[in-house]
């Protein structure tokens, strides 16, 4: 199994795809700039939370129990 992480502030997905090269699996990336989000779902397959949505979404939720199972680690 790949550990996993989530992508805060992703950008164009640069460092995600080196962790990805490193063996990780991106479960979930979050970018604010609209202008960026194109280039990132080209390039990229995990899911983009789009914008401020992120922190009052069901995502954030599902990352904080995320980050709670594999705390410790």
């Amino acid at each position: 199994m790949k550990p996993k992480l989530i992508s805060l502030f992703a950008g164009a997905g640069g460092l995600d795809l080196g962790f990805k090269q490193a063996g990780f699996e991106i479960a979930i990336a979050n970018e604010y700039d609209k202008n960026i989000w194109a280039t990132y779902e080209k390039n990229h397959e995990n899911p983009l939370v789009k914008g401020k949505t992120f922190f009052k979404s069901k995502h954030l939720k599902t990352c904080l129990i995320f980050l709670d199972h594999y705390r410790g680690c």
